[in-house]
């Protein structure tokens, strides 16, 4: 199992002026690879080349949907450049999911979106929150998409902190969908969660009152990581990647990444 970082985690530190001294940094740290959520102003050349320098891999990226139905040819020379295999839709709004207003229209364009994809060497996977465990009928939305798309066209991106906000055992539900899922995202919390926290991406009006809910390192929080890890590599992920929506603890985005990988070097055999 290999650790790669997610770098919407620090998105304060990253930019094109430093981003050879972060990836170093990131690498001494015992990264193995990034996770991209958009370029920082940078073109995917300089990307590929910082990642180079520092011996990164880039694991996958993070790009909004409307802008890999918008802009798919660009993304995908830009995937290509980065040898990234796999892009990731990070959230869907809840009316574009199944059972919402626009599902069959959204439903065409992630199939031919995934064809197009595959054809370039390219995975298609969907990140999610914990909104998608809400139900229609018997059946989450999230596993609705895994049952509409077979395992070729959409792999899983399991985020394990929202799938436990949901209320849903992370552990069992990375193993549910073994052999689908390439990468398993670790991230830890505390609390609960009352509103709306969701900074990436503004869902239904943006980030409210989050209660006691708190993004931790991992390690710092509730999660059993010993038994997710097991259960990513039971699963046949080939990447766990740790993601910290925003720092906390009193510790900055760096301090808190450097924490959580220094945990994981104690489980990641």
């Amino acid at each position: 199992m290999k650790i790669a970082l997610q770098l919407y985690s620090i998105r304060d530190a990253v930019n094109g002026e430093n981003v050879n001294e972060i990836f170093a940094s990131l690498a001494a740290m015992g990264y193995q690879g990034v996770e991209l959520a958009g370029l920082y102003g940078m073109s995917a050349e300089e990307i590929k080349a910082a990642a180079d320098a520092a011996g990164l891999a880039v694991v996958s990226a993070h790009i909004p949907y409307t802008e890999l139905i918008g802009n798919g040819e660009e993304w995908i020379a830009n995937l290509k450049t980065l040898d990234c295999p796999q892009a990731v839709i990070p959230h869907m709004q809840v009316c574009n999911l199944p059972g919402g207003e626009n599902w069959e229209k959204i439903e065409g364009e992630i199939r031919e979106l995934a064809k197009t994809l595959r054809e370039n060497g390219i995975l298609l996977a969907y990140h999610n929150h914990d909104f998608e465990f809400e139900k229609v009928g018997d059946e989450y939305k999230l596993d609705m998409l895994y049952t509409i798309f077979d395992e070729s066209e959409l792999k899983t991106q399991i985020d394990t902190c929202w799938v436990n906000v949901g209320g849903v055992n992370p552990t069992d539900y990375v193993k549910k969908y073994a052999g689908r899922a390439p990468t398993v995202h670790l991230k830890d919390f505390t609390g609960v969660k009352n509103g709306c926290p969701y900074a990436l991406i503004g869902v239904e009006g943006g980030p409210t009152d989050q209660g006691t809910f708190e993004f931790r390192p991992c390690g710092s929080g509730v999660q059993d990581f010993a038994s997710i890890i097991g259960a990513a590599n039971e699963a046949g992920a080939d990447w766990c990647i740790v993601e910290q929506d925003s720092p906390s603890m009193g510790k900055s985005s760096l301090e808190c990444v450097e924490m959580s990988i220094n945990y994981l070097k104690g489980l990641v055999k």
